[in-house]
């Protein structure tokens, strides 16, 4: 099994992506400066950063890097707090050897608790004056908790509210009308000695934004509202990365009525200099593949290091080379003679194309990655229970699920069920699988271009099926894996979208209406897949279930969609008849003329 986390090594020839951002806040004059390093879920984003950091942490000496994950403080902090602590936190446990710079920085901390607080005189003054207050009295100890955590010199302490007395003094104080100083005479004087410490450090700062496209909306922006006070101050530089689609749906949820484009603007403003993680394509899935099964061959750190630097030349020079062969790899390692490590190798090189193309993986690292996990645990399964399987099998029945969608892999399975495990029908296509396909596979399977010619690619990798009992396969598939009863890949907006639309129960909910238009169109497949799951698991078709309404307005907004529900309308899924307010939802709807 392999671990989802993201890496240390660059297994995707992130290096010189990784190395322009380092450039860039290295260069003179650059800074401040703000970089965006955008990407969908699981395209490596995560990883690509860890790159920029080490690259940065090469010569320490030349700047500070801070690390602050957006999704890791929420539901515990304010978000903008969180940044300013952790910020301030750092800058002070970078000094060395300077004690007055260093008693500035832990005064920064201090001023930090005192914004802090001041956010709180609304509700503390309501609650002096017996309103009730849900807010205060958590964030109140909140603040205590982050006041005296991880400072372990007293003297350091100074200016800051270490005690629970101290606290509520403040707290106390800051509910008078007179004040000595207001948020944003708080925010400014904040701004001003941060300067300065840099100034007298006379290093860059690099702070290092990780996750933020995980966060609810409001946490989302307010962390980046917090960027927006660093953004022109010297020295200071951000790497953010995100999701831009989040973001921008993000801003439209939180800025209630907003243009879009000024959804766009706002982010546009924020990030100066946008970078695109690179799509992983053929090459590059084929090597990251080469890696893993390395890994899980227990291939030691000194050879795995070795084909890694290998694969990432190969992958710098496929501009003009053919791509690394298999032997090369493996003599990389020096693992020649390793004849399980060259079939995991050949097996490889069988499935990148599919890992690459498919429209339901597209390259994506940490897909690929899960759909690898799902076939180990079968075959550790198939094992255990003397099910006669090899890994080549599991793997490819697995892609089938992942690619070719529910409704699919359903037909797939109801095809051994009914033949005693061999399908006349594989022989056939297999052979022959372009000129016959249309007239022989199932309905599912020509339910729409990209389903069919996956599963004409698909037919071509081996093993070849047409002479394998297919049972054992269907058999551990169902009891590891219900068919779609995971929708994997999805964004947390994409979730989002999924729960709101099963729990739809009229074709004019505006909920519904508004979130189908936040998802992006590659998730638009995932999500009426999930709905179709749902729906499967439905007896009763006599009345209109909840949930049907989401999935038809995600059909009249998405014509590949449309296709998945119409596919699953004109099976048997529904009854030998339809019901009849069925008939009249779809009397006017022109995706649905097959399915009527």
């Amino acid at each position: 099994m392999w671990a989802d986390k993201e890496s240390e090594k660059d297994y995707l020839n992130f290096g010189e992506v990784s190395q322009l951002a380092v450039d860039i806040i290295r260069a003179k004059d650059m800074l401040p400066v703000s970089i965006g390093i955008f990407g969908n879920w699981g395209a490596g984003k995560s990883s690509l950063l860890k790159l920029v950091e080490n690259q940065l942490k090469e010569n320490a000496n030349d700047q500070i890097v801070i690390r602050f994950d957006a999704w890791l403080y929420q539901g515990f902090d304010d978000a903008k707090m969180a940044l300013l602590e952790v910020i301030a936190v750092g800058l002070a446990k970078s000094i060395k050897d300077n004690e007055g710079l260093l008693k500035k920085a832990w005064n920064l901390v201090g001023k930090v608790n005192g914004i802090r607080l001041l956010g709180l005189a609304a509700e503390g003054a309501a609650f002096v004056a017996g309103i009730p207050t849900g807010g205060f009295l958590s964030r109140t100890i909140n603040a205590l908790g982050k006041a005296s955590d991880g400072i372990q010199d007293q003297k350091e302490y100074e200016g800051l509210a270490d005690t629970a007395g101290e606290i509520h003094k403040k707290a106390a104080e800051i509910t008078k009308p007179e004040k000595k100083k207001s948020p944003l005479q708080q925010i400014n004087s904040f701004r001003k000695e941060y300067g300065e410490i840099l100034n007298e450090l006379g290093k860059p700062l690099v702070i290092i934004i990780d996750n933020l496209d995980r966060c609810l909306p409001a946490n989302a922006i307010n962390t980046m509202e917090a960027i927006r006070l660093f953004l022109f101050l010297n020295n200071t530089a951000f790497i953010i990365a995100a999701d831009e689609d989040m973001i921008r749906s993000s801003v439209a949820s939180y800025f209630q009525g907003l243009s879009q484009r000024h959804q766009m603007d706002y982010l546009d403003k924020l990030i100066q200099i946008p970078i695109r993680v690179p799509k992983a394509g053929i090459n590059e899935i084929r090597a990251y593949l080469f890696m893993l099964y390395a890994i899980d061959h227990g291939v030691s750190t000194e050879k795995l290091e070795c084909l890694r630097v290998g694969l990432e030349n190969a992958l710098q020079q496929t501009w003009k080379e053919e791509p690394i062969a298999r032997q090369d790899a493996l003599n990389f390692m020096g693992e020649a003679a390793n004849k399980n490590l060259a079939q995991a190798y050949d097996r490889a090189d069988r499935i990148s194309p599919l890992l690459a193309t498919s429209p339901m993986i597209k390259g994506n690292p940490r897909i690929v990655k899960q759909l690898l996990n799902v076939v180990k645990m079968r075959s550790k399964i198939a094992q255990r229970r003397g099910i006669p399987l090899d890994e080549a099998m599991i793997t490819k029945l697995v892609i089938f699920e992942r690619c070719a969608g529910a409704d699919a892999t359903s037909s797939l399975y109801r095809l051994i069920d009914s033949e005693n495990g061999k399908p006349e029908i594989f022989k056939e296509l297999e052979d022959n699988s372009k000129k016959s396909f249309s007239k022989i596979a199932p309905e599912t399977w020509n339910a729409n271009e990209d389903t069919k010619a996956f599963i004409q690619e698909w037919m071509q990798l081996e093993p070849k099926l047409h002479e394998l009992d297919l049972r054992p396969a269907v058999y551990l598939s169902r009891e590891t894996m219900p068919i779609g009863a995971r929708v994997t890949g999805l964004s947390v907006n994409g979730k989002e979208c999924l729960e709101v639309l099963i729990k739809t129960e009229n074709v004019s909910s505006p909920s519904a209406i508004k979130i189908i238009k936040k998802i992006t169109a590659e998730e638009q497949i995932p999500i009426m897949e999930g709905l179709i799951n749902h729906f499967r698991q439905i007896t009763d078709w006599s009345r209109q279930p909840k949930g049907f309404a989401g999935g038809f307005l995600l059909a009249q907004m998405s014509p590949t969609a449309a296709k998945i529900l119409e596919s699953f309308i004109s099976g048997p899924n529904l009854g030998k008849t339809r019901p009849p307010w069925l008939a009249v939802m779809l009397k006017d709807e022109q995706w649905a003329k097959g399915a009527q």
